[in-house]
């Protein structure tokens, strides 16, 4: 039986109300101060509670669409490869990109505030690959505190920095950047222990696939526990203006960041893809790529969210990804749509949809595996594709 079929979550409920109704009848039996009568009692304690666990991690399982099947679930079997399609622009390697011409255009203007620098928090290890451990080969990994001039908010989250950052012969060059968000609530440290995007980024840099490029990994929500999806709540949290103001400026004065109008790009997962793809949707001035991550097309509207959009109809409209589409001009922007094709909900039904919807000037292409739930497995192998794709797509 399949992980997500109804065959097996029948065989769930009924076990598990076959062992609750046997407890309960057989309960009597156990009560005697016996060392047998004892471990009846924890025998059938334990069986009725892993069974309404098993019959509660398939529901959940069912409607989050986390795993698609035993082998998605346990890491093994054949996963297929990555499909690519509508992929444009020519890989920069070895960071070889020329300058942009057009610094006028930069997001990284005198704010109204003074920008603060990241405070430096400490540091982590970079999963490498058995490259070493110096700067100069692969890159290093800073835990830091963004703070948000223009709108008060203030994150944690990691920046890489890659190899180049710390070589002679890059000593005066400035990179481009790419704002890495996870999913809701997320922990920006799973962008490290779990995905790995340094060692991917660092893979993919030493065989020339993708040009040097400073990470900036976040959650995709500065006000926790809320969910403010990336927007500018009224009278609330203003995230949209923290991602697409304040994070670039803060970090461009921090690092060597380019400020030139196509050094940035957004990449994340589930609610951080679809922060991506709204905000390089929103900010093509800011955000000239994008990629989302098994991400979404609409903003959620729930108890951690609360009320996003006090009631105007409106904002609503203008946080629906489809709705701005068919609605308003198409930005210039270049965005990749990554996800699977079974196992995922809905995502492959809405992304069909959003992609029929993409008109010039904006461009779509997308990444795609043939199964995979809404996890870190299925997010991990799609990687490559999305970080090579933004890379082709950023100019520092």
């Amino acid at each position: 039986m399949g992980l997500t079929s109804h065959a097996l979550l029948l065989l769930a409920v009924v076990t598990a109300l076959l062992l609750a109704v046997g407890t309960v009848w057989f309960w009597p039996r156990f009560a005697a101060p016996t060392w047998r009568a004892v471990l009846g009692r924890i025998g059938a304690l334990l069986a009725t509670q892993l069974s309404v666990l098993c019959l509660l991690g398939l529901l959940a399982n069912n409607y989050f669409a986390f795993y698609s099947s035993w082998d998605d679930l346990l890491g093994t079997g054949e996963s297929g490869p990555v499909s690519v399609a509508g992929q444009q622009g020519v890989p920069s390697p070895g960071g070889s990109a020329p300058a942009s011409a057009s610094a006028a255009a930069s997001v990284a203007e005198p704010p109204v505030q003074p920008v603060q620098p990241v405070q430096r928090l400490g540091r982590a290890e970079v999963d490498s690959g058995g490259r070493g451990r110096e700067p100069s080969r692969v890159g290093e990994i800073q835990e830091i505190r963004i703070p948000g001039p223009s709108t008060g908010l203030s994150t944690d989250g990691y920046v890489y920095l890659p190899p180049q950052y710390f070589q002679a012969e890059y000593a005066d060059r400035k990179f481009p950047a790419l704002i890495v968000l996870t999913g809701f609530p997320g922990d920006a440290k799973n962008l490290i222990t779990r995905l790995n995007y340094p060692g991917a980024a660092l893979g993919l840099i030493a065989s020339g696939r993708m040009q040097p490029t400073v990470l900036v990994l976040m959650r995709p929500s500065p006000a926790l526990p809320a969910d403010s999806e990336c927007e500018d709540i009224p009278g609330g949290v203003r995230s949209e203006t923290y991602f697409a103001k304040d994070v670039p400026r803060v970090l461009a004065a921090s690092y060597r960041i380019s400020t030139g109008p196509k050094a940035w790009g957004m990449i994340g997962n589930s609610t951080g893809g679809y922060c991506a793809l709204k905000l390089t949707m929103r900010h093509p001035e800011v955000f000239p790529a994008g990629v989302s991550v098994s991400g979404y097309y609409r903003a959620a509207e729930d108890v951690s969210t609360g009320d996003l959009f006090k009631g105007s109809e409106q904002r609503r409209n203008e946080a629906d990804l489809m709705w701005r589409l068919r609605s308003l001009p198409g930005p210039p922007v270049a965005v990749m749509l990554a996800g699977s094709r079974e196992g995922d909900g809905d995502y492959q039904r809405d992304t069909d949809a959003f992609e029929a919807a993409v008109r010039p000037p904006m461009t779509v292409a997308t990444a795609s595996v043939p199964t995979g739930g809404h996890n870190f497995q299925t997010w991990s192998r799609l990687l490559p594709p999305a970080l090579e794709f933004l890379s082709q797509h950023l100019v520092p």
